[in-house]
């Protein structure tokens, strides 16, 4: 169960990612992530009096961290993409974000037999593939100075994955509303520092809605499959597969082509979540 909610979170990223892509082609990509965050916020108010669940002080704690790391992460992600190349970005960041939760499961003591690791390591490598969309001579001509805030970028949302995981399995979704709190503040508060302002055309507000309440979807799903018992390692690279759903999207709704590196890509990440979800 808890791959199959982790898969789904990924699908579901994805799905949040491209709306909020489309939306920033109209709109200042600061206005679009303060007002989809604000979104996430009130979806997650909403459902709190039912899936509110029984948090104690630290969960509250661990879900502020995380909405520290995880809205510090989107803005050293627009900055990455404002100063460096998509093709090189987008990847780099993806890879990050996978990494990170795969290192932590492993010093927390999580125990992954021989083909879940080779799921994983194929996961990591379709993340790359599916996200090169300037092809793999993006990334061997990439400089440091584009890669380091890419690196930095993904270490925040896989920072994310990391901390939500150590929230308790009784505390429902709470420290998803403590991480919302916290982002908004912090990327509201850049947008209006930097003049972007949070007005948008009306005919672009659903766009940007969908993308928020698609996020916190994505985020409820992720927590759901930590608290119903599934390992960071894996759920954490699952998750981080959502480059997959974007570029689906792209190609069926953009009738955007793809490049050799990501029709391997995606081969590489079906062959992954079969791996993955094998019995051990």
């Amino acid at each position: 169960m808890a791959t199959l909610l982790a898969l789904a979170s990924a699908v579901v990223y994805g799905m949040a990612d491209f709306a909020g892509g489309m939306a920033s082609r109209r709109v200042a990509a600061a206005t679009v992530v303060a007002l989809s965050q604000a979104a996430g916020l009130l979806t997650v108010a909403l459902l709190l009096p039912w899936l509110g669940g029984d948090p104690a002080p630290a969960d509250l704690l661990w879900g502020a961290v995380a909405g520290i790391a995880g809205g510090a992460g989107l803005v050293l992600f627009y900055r990455a993409l404002a100063t460096g190349v998509m093709s090189v970005v987008a990847p780099v960041t993806a890879v990050s974000a996978a990494a990170l939760p795969v290192l932590g499961g492993l010093l927390l003591g999580e125990r992954l037999g021989a083909v879940a690791v080779t799921g994983i390591v194929l996961a990591l490598v379709a993340v790359v593939l599916v996200s090169a969309e300037g092809g793999l001579a993006s990334l061997r001509s990439a400089r440091l100075s584009a890669v380091a805030p890419a690196l930095a970028a993904g270490a925040g949302f896989g920072l994310f994955f990391v901390v939500l995981d150590r929230t308790g399995d009784d505390a429902g979704l709470t420290p998803l509303a403590a991480a919302r709190v916290v982002s908004v503040l912090l990327v509201g508060g850049l947008a209006l520092a930097g003049g972007s302002g949070l007005g948008v055309p009306r005919r672009v507000l659903p766009v940007v809605l969908l993308a928020g309440i698609g996020d916190m979807t994505a985020n409820a799903l992720f927590l759901v499959a930590t608290q119903a018992g599934g390992s960071l390692a894996i759920t954490g690279v699952l998750a981080s597969l959502y480059p997959v759903s974007t570029v689906v999207l792209a190609q069926v709704l953009l009738r955007e082509r793809l490049v050799a590196a990501q029709r391997a890509g995606l081969a590489a990440a079906a062959a992954a979540v079969v791996l993955i979800a094998l019995p051990s």
